[in-house]
């Protein structure tokens, strides 16, 4: 019998051990479980020639920012399809290979028309969806309604207990605003699969949604001492932890999560996540008026220029480097992004220097300038990506700006439309200040 994938799709492999392990380490990726490395080295030691097992590696490794050894992955793999791999797989590795190399809007087309004809590929799916996802790094401002598209069109291609469909539509409609639906999604997914990172970060976003920080904060303590912390997102889920106490005007344990687990030095996450974790939580600390030791901030630039040399990057990441810089002082590196991000724009076009250009009026001071300028782009933040959390960062800074430059009844508006979408003890704080 033809050895097939966990959704049945064939797999030009003659060893029966490399495509249990490609079954074994494609649910770990997809997961976010540790161990999806060892199962595909597994795999290629089976079998050399198995294309979709380095097409695989390629995708874990740029996850893991791990540039070089991608391409040599994706490369291998291509040549290998090329000479045997049947149609699906062919298109597979070239998708995975766009996305690799970074040619991100070329890779959302092709993929939308491989899943048109195979909608059961799940690790193509998988580029689509997610807070770093083609569609939420497309620069669309409606990506959030786009996934939920997506997912909505291939329900019907899925077992209806597919832990991991039930997952990212489940956080798909959370994002997109259908909260109560969303977290039902995502709590049957975790039923299914309690080794799925994505279902309890996907119910820690429902849990901020809906204000229910206490409900958070349980499920972190019971559910994160069983996840390694080499998990690409332990660093994440504590963050979220650490969102909460921030939330209670709990600085004292915000910055102990910050120092334990979510710090360059002790996160062993994906750089993205890195970065922009401990850049957007010390910025918070810094906007909600708490103290932050100087060395958190010098350990966190000197790692994001590290990893994320000079130069424009992605949507994402450079308005957190623009923060970064803004508030360390690093006034010539960042007049220098922003000249660039003018010049040559990301998808998200105008929004990333904008955010530059507050951040650093904001951190001179200048209120009233920082705030008009976030507000001229309201509408367009969605386009950097991410989730709707970890784009709050830029709403508080316009917010604090507002009440900093005396707008109070444009504050008050934000604060009622604010409270009216969640409950939030800070903003609940806030509004009764003014």
């Amino acid at each position: 019998m033809a050895n097939v994938d966990s959704h049945d799709l064939p797999l030009t492999t003659v060893s029966e051990y490399a495509a249990e392990q490609y079954r074994l380490g494609i649910d770990l990726l997809l997961s976010g479980w540790p161990g999806a490395e060892l199962a595909l080295n597994n795999a290629l030691q089976a079998d050399p020639s198995f294309a979709l097992a380095h097409a695989a590696m390629a995708r874990l490794c740029a996850i893991h920012a791990r540039g070089k050894d991608a391409r040599l992955s994706i490369d291998t793999a291509l040549q290998l399809a090329e000479l045997g791999g049947s149609s699906r797989e062919r298109s597979h590795v070239a998708v995975i290979a766009l996305a690799v190399t970074g040619q991100l809007q070329e890779a959302l087309k092709v993929t939308q028309s491989h899943l048109t004809a195979w909608p059961r590929d799940r690790l193509i799916l998988s580029l689509a969806l997610g807070a770093f996802g083609l569609l939420a790094f497309s620069g669309m401002p409606n990506h959030d309604q786009a996934r939920v598209d997506l997912c909505e069109k291939l329900l019907e291609s899925y077992p209806a207990d597919d832990w991991w469909l039930l997952t990212f539509y489940g956080w798909a409609r959370v994002e997109n605003g259908d909260v109560s639906c969303g977290r039902a999604l995502l709590e049957s997914a975790f039923v299914l699969r309690r080794n799925n990172v994505n279902a309890v970060h996907g119910l820690t976003h429902a849990m901020h949604e809906s204000g229910a920080g206490e409900e958070c904060v349980a499920l972190i303590n019971d559910w994160l001492p069983g996840y390694d912390r080499s998990g690409i997102l332990h660093g994440h889920i504590t963050w979220h932890h650490a969102l909460v106490a921030l939330e209670r005007e709990d600085m004292a344990t915000a910055l102990e999560l910050y120092n334990s687990t979510i710090r360059p030095a002790a996160s062993q996450g994906m750089p993205i996540n890195i970065v922009t974790d401990a850049s957007s939580l010390l910025w918070r600390m810094h906007l909600y008026g708490h103290k932050v030791p100087a060395p958190c901030w010098a350990e966190t630039s000197e790692y994001a220029h590290r990893v994320f040399p000079t130069g424009v990057h992605s949507n994402f990441v450079d308005p957190h480097m623009l923060l970064i810089e803004a508030i360390t002082g690093d006034r010539k590196t960042l007049e220098e992004r922003i000249e660039q991000l003018t010049a040559n724009p990301t998808s998200a076009g105008a929004v990333v220097p904008a955010i530059g250009r507050a951040a650093l009026a904001f951190v001179d001071g200048d209120y009233g300038s920082c705030a008009s300028t976030l507000e001229a782009c309201t509408t367009e933040v969605a386009r950097i990506g991410g989730s709707r959390a970890q784009r709050d960062v830029i709403e508080d800074t316009l917010l604090v700006a507002l009440m900093k430059s005396n707008q109070v009844v444009k504050a008050k508006t934000l604060l009622d439309a604010r409270l009216h979408r969640r409950p939030s003890p800070r903003d609940t704080l806030w509004r009764a200040g003014l």
